[in-house]
């Protein structure tokens, strides 16, 4: 069962046209950057993050995503930020690197919120190496020549508005229609059968309920849309208490529910994990997905800002 469970990943990564091709996060608030370039200019800080996906556990030939963020405001009047996004995901017999570099300029629009518009610039590094699949057929013109170290560029743009308890944000991280099939290697191929990367179309918002003085409440969601694919939507509801541990679970419309726990270990430093449970048929051959995820912000201020740290 598992072999044909791998084939059916491979054409999955392989064939993009009518599914959706972006890495998949639960714990997307952790990284918010590589979705939106826009939520840079959210934070005054030098920041820093880490997040590790293993999907569909024992599962093979399962997705494995890792992502590395970096930012930091610039010039004198803070309005700017850069930062550097790294994006490793590796599904079946294919990987895909992704190296951005983004941008964001914000407008303060009073004491407590600003809007601000975000510029990604990168690239991607695909490869697919068919002698990981265990083909019915050898022979097969489609599966002979691998994809190698193939270069696709990736052009994106975001918009951000926060405030010190809500935010919202849209973006598409990569407007390019990118084909992946090595179109040469294979004769008399039908232009709806060669892989291509759409458009996403991501919306998150999210706002901060103080409940009580050591405890506070925050509902998000996270809407992404993509030709050709259901509308995936996103809910969950997070707790923050004592300003130290972070309770919180997720509901994937039709997909999947999850939980995550993370703890401030020192006033820079965050680190949590979250599970993810498949409420599809699929559960049946894994052991869940598993995120873990780190966060580092250095303010520069002596006073730090604590709800933004909340997202």
């Amino acid at each position: 069962m598992k072999y044909y469970l791998l084939l059916l990943l491979a054409f999955i990564s392989v064939n993009f046209s009518f599914s959706q091709q972006d890495p998949q996060f639960t714990q997307y608030m952790y990284n918010t950057q590589v979705v939106n370039s826009g939520y840079m200019g959210s934070k005054d800080a030098l920041g820093l993050g880490l997040l590790y996906r293993t999907q569909w556990a024992s599962f093979d030939g399962a997705p494995k995503t890792g992502t590395f963020t970096i930012h930091s405001p610039v010039g004198l009047l803070k309005r700017m930020a850069l930062g550097l996004s790294i994006v490793s995901d590796k599904i079946g017999p294919s990987d895909k690197t992704n190296f951005v570099v983004d941008y964001s300029y914000s407008l303060i629009l009073s004491e407590q919120s600003r809007l601000s518009f975000g510029l990604k610039g990168g690239l991607d590094i695909f490869n697919v190496d068919y002698t990981k699949l265990n083909l019915y057929d050898g022979t097969d013109p489609q599966f002979q020549d691998n994809i190698d170290n193939k270069i696709i560029p990736q052009v994106g743009a975001g918009i951000y508005y926060n405030t010190d308890r809500f935010y919202a944000g849209l973006s598409v991280p990569n407007f390019f229609n990118t084909k992946h099939y090595n179109e040469s290697s294979v004769d008399n191929v039908e232009d709806d059968a060669i892989a291509v990367d759409r458009l996403h179309y991501f919306f998150i918002a999210g706002y901060v309920f103080d409940l009580s003085e050591n405890l506070k409440f925050k509902p998000a969601t996270m809407v992404k849309a993509v030709s050709g694919s259901p509308l995936q939507a996103d809910v969950s509801g997070n707790f923050l208490i004592h300003e130290k541990l972070t309770l919180g679970a997720a509901y994937r419309w039709d997909a999947a529910v999850s939980a995550m726990a993370g703890f401030q270990i020192t006033n820079q430093l965050f680190i949590g994990m979250g599970y993810d449970f498949q409420t599809t048929d699929i559960e049946k051959h894994s052991d869940g997905s598993y995120e873990v995820f780190l966060k580092f912000d250095l303010f520069k201020k002596t006073e730090r800002i604590l709800t933004p740290r909340f997202f």
